[in-house]
């Protein structure tokens, strides 16, 4: 098992990366590839409130094709995004946002590892140490609140395009207030959101009531094909299904419109662990699992080359569907149980 992050950063580390930030005209900020709502919700945040200092902030993600999930496209700020292919080479300033590795960068890796000054804003307990400077508290519900730190510290004044985007990156990681990392400070930092006059039902609403037809073809199917394993995960139970490439070009959606359908396969009470394996056009698998409280995902999806939280991690499997399954079964079943 991989140790958690534990180093904080201090106030001479805050210091120094708002000076940065301050003093670099034309920065780069990246959010990690498939970017969700924390992710690219704190990136565009931070890019307009750099924005408002004067400088001329790229936003972007290693992505090819360099496309905004669909979810996603109401964020403001959109005016700063800008594809791998037309940011220079040459970037001395990047900052990264919800990713974990540097592996998380796609194609924007050798470019950050390449970079004068890196400084990495996340919350990921599995965070592995990249970077030249660390913003990194695994006990904060999310990027986006650490992101607010940082505007804050650059001294400007919170508007409601930024709030828009920092209240996305927390709904996005608190699942809507429902997780375990929902706590009262929370609340408070959704209050100080809100009374900017965000449009805090339409935000939610976009990212967890609004699809296209197709995904609800593709979710039935998915459902259909579910198997419950109640022996799996010494006995805790896994339900896992499948989204196979071709359903969703039947439907006519993309991968990033399938990401919820694992919201409704843990459902299962008789299962432990959730597992939505989503076909990739290239063959590879996109892998999303999820726990009620006592197997801590994030160690096991680490195991299998990703990575993410306790209880919501994920990692892209390269092989065939029977092996990747299998090797989902031994990674579980070597997982500790937690208490509790």
């Amino acid at each position: 098992m991989t140790d958690a992050w534990d180093q904080r950063a201090t106030e001479a580390d805050w210091t120094e990366v708002v000076e940065l930030a301050r003093s670099t005209p034309s920065p780069l900020l990246l959010a990690h590839v498939s970017p969700d709502g924390d992710a690219l919700g704190s990136a565009l945040a931070v890019g307009l409130a750099l924005r408002e200092l004067g400088n001329a902030p790229m936003v972007s993600f290693g992505d090819d094709p360099f496309v905004v999930p669909r979810i996603l496209q109401f964020l403001p700020g959109q005016e700063l995004l800008v594809a791998p292919a037309d940011v220079p080479q040459e970037t001395p300033v990047v900052f990264t946002f919800d990713a974990s590795s540097a592996g998380g960068l796609g194609l924007h890796q050798e470019r950050a590892e390449n970079a004068e000054a890196l400084v990495v804003v996340d919350h990921h307990a599995s965070y592995t140490g990249f970077g030249t400077h660390h913003l990194v508290e695994p006990d904060s519900p999310a990027t986006a609140v650490m992101a607010l730190k940082l505007i804050d510290r650059l001294g400007v004044r919170l508007d409601q395009a930024m709030a828009t985007c920092i209240y996305t990156g927390l709904i996005t990681d608190t699942g809507s207030f429902r997780y375990a990392a929902t706590t009262p400070h929370v609340h408070e930092v959704a209050a100080r959101l809100m009374a900017t006059g965000i449009k805090h039902d339409a935000i939610a609403r976009q990212l967890y009531d609004t699809a296209p037809f197709g995904f609800v073809r593709v979710l039935g199917a998915a459902l259909d094909r579910a198997v419950l394993e109640t022996d799996a995960v010494g006995g805790l139970g896994m339900v896992w299904t499948t989204v196979p490439v071709s359903d969703r070009v039947t439907a006519g959606i993309g991968i990033d419109s399938v990401e919820s359908v694992i919201d409704a396969v843990r459902v299962a009470q008789e299962a432990e662990v959730a597992v939505v394996l989503k076909e990739h056009e290239d063959g590879t698998y996109r892998v999303s699992m999820r726990s009620r409280g006592h197997i801590d995902v994030a160690q096991v999806n680490i195991a299998l080359g990703g990575g993410g939280h306790r209880y919501a991690a994920g990692y892209t499997a390269t092989c065939d569907l029977d092996t990747a399954m299998a090797n989902i079964r031994a990674a579980l079943a070597a997982s500790p149980h937690l208490q509790g």
